[in-house]
């Protein structure tokens, strides 16, 4: 079997028509492996009609679970920001409470 590009319209079609008509005799009729249909359906619902444009390439998912790991640091960051600046707040309204008490 000759290997075939489909234009992006193409495999919208494919999977509108095979979420109407099943998706057996969809792909059966226009050539398409069930990998190939998943693929596409995957990229689809993830990434929209964009999906189509851009393929995911390893350099890609490298750059993508560095943007992940340097998000997770972030929110660790911040998490302790927050939580120092409460102790912070905390200590500093039973020091204020201490005063007000020494006073009366």
């Amino acid at each position: 079997m000759m290997k075939r590009k489909f234009t992006k319209e193409e495999k919208l079609q494919i999977i509108k028509e095979a979420s109407e008509q099943g998706v057996g005799p969809t792909l059966e009729r226009h050539g398409i492996y069930p990998a190939s249909y998943y693929s596409w359906k995957r990229k689809y619902e993830l990434m929209g009609e964009e999906g189509f444009h851009h393929g995911m390439t390893p350099q890609h998912l490298k750059r993508i679970r560095e943007l992940e790991k340097e998000n997770v640091n972030l929110k660790q960051l911040l998490a302790e920001k927050e939580l120092e600046n409460k102790l912070k707040g905390d200590l500093l309204k039973k020091k204020w409470a201490l005063e007000k008490k020494k006073r009366l």
